[in-house]
């Protein structure tokens, strides 16, 4: 689960992490209000920021054509302009995709004079399971472009999750930024609770893109979270009700808020062949699959080691709801999953909904005899894949035809 920049800010503040002042408005009138009184504080400039799932607001468009969703302003008036112009509008950036998204809420906040960009990052490192930090001094661009053309410029310190992330390492870390005197113990408390923020909290990734150095109320350096990304994982999320209470339905895709409902994984993706499969690495591979032979993937749709009959039956009311879906493949491998129940959903759903369109079905291992009977004893017209390759290739020509 993600949630938006002034969320993951405010869960910052609790933990310790410095943030600029600010706060969240949802008409131009409040924002107007709001900086005025940050203007009042001495701050010389303020600034308005877009508050949606996605990155590079900065250089986006909205659909109205006003150009950018970040806007530093010198004055009240300027708030003003600025929210009036996104609040209510669509704001396109490359990471929305053409459609946009919807800007119903921006934050405002001050905006101190930044000398220099840093980027930081708590994630979990999977090739040794265990948390690492990721740090670099170019701060303010994507960490992927670092990666590609610098990556001598990254910075990585692996933690022990039994012992947790000790002092010294934070300081190693503020050192390899290039921070020293006073600044170094100041970032070194930013980076424990930065840290403790992602592991207190469940984060799967927790970003502060850039991290800055600022000019300070009493004019001496500060180091502080200028911006914030965190993400959740959502098997967590039950431990952490006032976190599940930040999520924004209006900032995910409708079939995938419906899918959850049921306890499916569900991604859109642009292709026409939908996917019904169990288990995520087999679900991926299915993808590359149907792109292999020709195909483009509807979606990515894992209905997990133990789904029941009502789940299959979701799930294919799910992927009918996709106007693009023009055949399915289902590629289930029985392990702790019965080919049976998943045959005896698709038998139902199959019903229910009076599917046309070409279903192609790849059943193996556990009762597959039985969930193989099942189908062949339905009456009903559904093409039989023997292998996964078998069965991708039968549905990618069913569509062509």
């Amino acid at each position: 689960m993600n949630i938006h920049e002034y969320q993951a800010k405010e869960l910052f503040a609790q933990y310790g992490v410095a943030v600029p002042k600010g706060e969240v408005c949802d008409n131009a009138e409040s924002a107007k209000a709001l900086s005025e009184q940050i203007f009042a504080g001495g701050t010389e400039m303020v600034v308005v920021k877009s508050q949606i799932h996605a990155g590079g607001r900065g250089k986006g468009t909205f659909k109205s054509g006003y150009q950018g969703g970040v806007k530093l302003c010198k004055s009240a008036d300027d708030v003003y302009d600025a929210a009036k112009n996104m609040i209510g509008e669509v704001l396109v950036t490359k990471q929305t995709g053409e459609d946009g998204r919807l800007v119903s809420k921006i934050l405002v906040a001050e905006a101190r004079i930044i000398k220099e960009e840093l980027y930081f990052a708590v994630l979990l490192d999977r090739a040794t399971s265990t948390p690492v930090i990721m740090a670099s001094t170019e701060g303010g661009v994507d960490i992927e472009e670092v990666a590609e053309t610098t990556p001598e410029k990254i910075v990585k310190e692996w933690i022990d999750p039994a012992k947790g992330l000790y002092p010294f390492q934070a300081r190693k870390v503020a050192v390899a930024l290039g921070l020293g005197g006073k600044l170094l113990n100041s970032a070194a408390k930013l980076i424990m609770a930065t840290y403790k923020t992602w592991w207190e909290s469940d984060a799967a990734m927790v970003e502060i893109n850039p991290l800055c150095i600022i000019e300070g109320e009493d004019g001496k350096d500060e180091v502080m979270a200028v911006d914030a990304k965190v993400s959740f994982d959502d098997n967590a999320l039950y431990r952490h009700p006032n976190i599940q209470a930040m999520r924004d339905l209006a900032e995910e895709a409708e079939l995938e808020i419906e899918a959850s409902k049921f306890d499916l994984n569900y991604i859109k993706l642009d292709g026409n062949i939908a996917c019904l499969v169990n288990g995520a690495g087999l679900a991926m591979a299915t993808m590359d699959i149907i792109k292999h032979f020709g195909g483009d993937p509807a979606n990515f749709l894992d209905v997990g080691g133990g789904a029941s009959k009502e789940q299959v039956s979701a799930a294919f009311k799910i992927i009918l709801s996709d106007p693009n879906v023009e055949g399915i493949l289902v590629n289930i491998f029985g392990g702790i999953m019965d080919c049976n129940v998943i045959a005896s959903g698709i038998v139902a759903a199959v019903k229910e909904t009076g599917l046309s369109l070409p279903l192609v079905v790849r059943l193996e291992g556990n009762n597959v005899a039985a969930g193989r009977a099942t189908l062949a004893d339905s009456g009903l017209t559904i093409i039989s894949g023997d292998t996964m390759s078998n069965a991708a290739q039968k549905v990618v020509q069913a569509v062509n035809a």
